[in-house]
């Protein structure tokens, strides 16, 4: 982004709205801007005039005769607009507006009338409705915040104003060093992406935290942070799970892709690392800021009880940490500390006897161990270890595991001596926690965070697709004010892109039914084919295992009768018949275009418990190979695919190849808004797939 720069390293500043009112915002933001020790130049405004901390202030932004790199708006929400106007004007390339009672309140137009006019003259506004902004590398601290902010290593993007400041306070709290802290507020312009491109190549900031109610540019936000995460860790709290939308009704992609289960895969699809409460989000924030990148997936328990040492065991397994087994190996290594009552087997049980001198030797063991990447090291509070030593012990072993660039943790658990050493250990960064889960949960996410980066690709398979063929179907049905393709218009589209479908015709009278049945082979399955009934299951348009002519003659004569009762009025153009396949794996693929990350697609459990199930994983399209079959080992049905209880195992290659193609259609046809088939059966390996029913739904915007 153009001179994204400026807004964290500005070399002048003016608070438009300066006060001598200890009790306004204009005041407070001018107080903390002095007091954090800004080197640049600093402009009061106020229309009245005077001194105010010992500075003049100006009249008016044009009164200033020098550059002005950033200005903060706080004053009243009716004088916005012309101050914005004189600061465009002017040049100002930044303004912070403060000030609140814009769309946050229903006021959308002005604030459009505001970013409109700005934006028009090259000036980018951050908010409205913002508490300011926090550069460490600047000494700025243009906030209306508790002020005495602890420079670090972690950059927060908030867009809520109220617990951004909340945050700066716990953040002294936590002793956790920010780099940055930034509001955008309403995100009338600059937004999440724009910061991110700035703090992606700070060398100051480690560990980027956002918590994020919305998303406006949803695939540049999944480019930003896809950039981001392959730089450093990126952690999100996203609130706001809000119910999928009535418009998605239509097709059961769209009334699985509530807004926040696709939020979730795609936070994850971009490495993002996305946390569910605040102290989660500090906890993992803090240690993967300093914590070294693990050398192997091998992590070790040394514990001196069995009952942490098995919750540890049971956190592990909840984080996806490996636990080293190799008995032999942690047998020599650990002996020598572990009595004959203990345990060498991993977690490493050096019993409630242990002191200092056992501990040391355990870590130091693990410490020299090259097959082991990581260690946690859990202790309950006993008469033989007292508090002091195990604050040196863990202080000490702590430095020596940061010297070797090896991660490690601790949690211990005691009464109030314990809780201050814990709190004691805190202030010097020692990653140390009163709560198992706590712990594990950090290493768990540092294992996640360098997995995905070391698996990381962006080459994905792609395949060609006839769109003008494909289109001419589409826009042929729009000209029947029609905005589905019937069942042999979809079945042309999954033959443009070679997905195989069962044999089939539509039939468009009794006796063509029958010649049809005859002519693919019993058994068959008989739809309705109706522009006025989507989901014929519900109708009861569908019949299937029809093993003659007799049952032909009766299903062709239900379903109609059967549709009319459910819709007297519907338009019924005939059935369609094609054959009968064998039960395998039946699977769901499903597509459509987000109304915030674009294309993306499903895949899951299909048939008809499909909605009841609800087993399954979405992903933004185009996907790199690995992203699929992450995709596919999502789901609970994954087993499936695998072959259970004596069965072949299924074609996942075949499967893969045809979440390409649709992805590839979602991705390239933008007239197409959703595309689902169910059930996709799955054959044995080398048996491929068929698509049984496809369901088509065209924009019509």
């Amino acid at each position: 982004m153009e001179n994204i720069k400026n807004l964290f390293e500005p070399r002048s500043i003016a608070v438009i709205g300066a006060s001598r009112d200890n009790r306004k915002i204009g005041h407070k933001v001018l107080h903390n801007i002095i007091s954090g020790g800004f080197a640049g130049k600093i402009y009061p405004v106020n229309p009245g005039g005077g001194s105010v901390l010992g500075m003049d202030m100006y009249r008016t932004v044009s009164d200033i005769q020098e550059e002005i790199d950033i200005v903060c708006t706080t004053i009243p929400e009716k004088f916005v607009f012309d101050s914005v106007r004189e600061c465009a004007d002017r040049g100002v390339k930044y303004n912070l507006i403060i000030t609140s009672g814009f769309s946050e309140v229903g006021n959308i137009a002005e604030e459009k009338r505001i970013a409109e006019y700005a934006r028009d003259r090259g000036m980018r506004i951050i908010g409205p409705n913002i508490f300011g902004i926090y550069s460490a590398v600047s000494s700025l601290d243009a906030t209306f915040g508790p002020g005495s902010i602890l420079p670090g290593s972690v950059a927060i993007i908030t867009q809520s104003g109220a617990l951004g400041l909340a945050m700066i306070g716990k953040t002294t709290v936590e002793n956790i060093g920010l780099s940055a802290i930034v509001s955008v507020g309403n995100k009338c312009d600059v937004d999440e992406s724009d910061l991110l491109e700035y703090l992606i190549d700070q060398e100051e900031t480690k560990v980027i935290l956002m918590y994020i109610e919305g998303i406006k540019e949803g695939r540049r936000f999944i480019d930003t942070v896809k950039k981001a995460t392959l730089r450093k860790p990126v952690i999100v709290i996203k609130s706001g799970r809000s119910k999928r939308g009535a418009d998605a009704a239509a097709s059961h992609t769209g009334s699985l892709a509530g807004a926040d289960e696709v939020t979730d895969a795609i936070l994850r699809q971009c490495g993002a690392i996305r946390a569910e409460s605040i102290q989660d989000a500090f906890n993992w924030s803090k240690y993967l800021s300093q914590a070294p990148c693990p050398a192997n997936g091998q992590a070790v328990i040394i514990t001196n009880g069995g009952g942490v040492g098995v919750m540890a065991t049971d956190a592990c397994e909840k984080y996806n940490i490996d636990l080293y087994n190799k008995a032999d190996t942690l047998h020599k290594a650990f002996s020598d500390v572990t009595p004959g009552f203990g345990s060498t087997r991993n977690p490493i049980d050096i019993t409630g006897g242990a002191a200092a001198p056992e501990y040391n030797a355990a870590l130091g063991a693990a410490l020299e161990s090259n097959e082991i990447g990581a260690s946690i090291a859990l202790y309950c509070e006993t008469a033989t270890f007292l508090a002091d030593d195990v604050e040196r012990v863990l202080d000490e072993n702590y430095k020596k595991y940061m010297d070797a660039q090896k991660p490690v943790l601790f949690a211990i658990v005691g009464g109030e001596d314990i809780k201050n050493v814990i709190a004691k250990l805190n202030r010097k960064n020692v990653p140390v926690f009163g709560d198992v889960y706590e712990a594990v949960s950090c290493l768990g996410k540092l294992y996640e965070y360098h997995n995905y980066v070391k698996y990381y690709s962006n080459t994905y398979e792609d395949v060609p697709i006839n769109l003008e063929a494909i289109e001419t179907v589409c826009k042929n049905a729009i000209t029947q004010n029609r905005y589905f393709l019937l069942a042999h218009e979809a079945k042309e589209i999954m033959e443009h892109i070679g997905i195989t479908m069962p044999k089939s015709g539509i039939a468009r009278s009794l006796n063509e039914a029958i010649t049809l049945a005859e002519t693919i082979g019993y058994p068959v399955v008989m739809k309705v084919v109706s522009r006025d009934i989507i989901h014929k299951s519900d109708a009861g348009g569908v019949a299937l295992d029809l093993e003659n002519r007799e049952e032909v003659i009766d299903a062709y004569q239900a379903i109609h009768q059967s549709c009319r009762q459910y819709k007297p009025d519907a338009f019924i153009e005939g059935v369609e018949l094609a054959e009968m396949l064998t039960k395998e794996v039946e699977t769901i693929i499903g597509a459509r275009h987000d109304t915030i990350f674009g294309p993306v697609i499903m895949f899951g459990l299909g048939g008809i418990y499909v909605e009841v199930m609800k087993d399954v994983s979405f992903r933004a399209v185009p996907l790199p190979k690995r992203e699929i079959v992450s995709m596919i080992k999502e789901t609970r049905s994954y087993p499936l695919l695998l072959g259970v209880r004596g069965e072949e195992k299924k074609d996942i290659e075949s499967l893969i190849a045809t979440i390409v193609k649709l992805g590839a259609l979602i991705r390239k046809c933008t007239i197409i808004s959703d595309i689902e088939i169910n059930p996709l059966i799955v054959y044995e390996q080398g048996n491929g797939v068929k698509a049984l029913d496809v369901r088509i739904l065209l924009s019509q915007q």
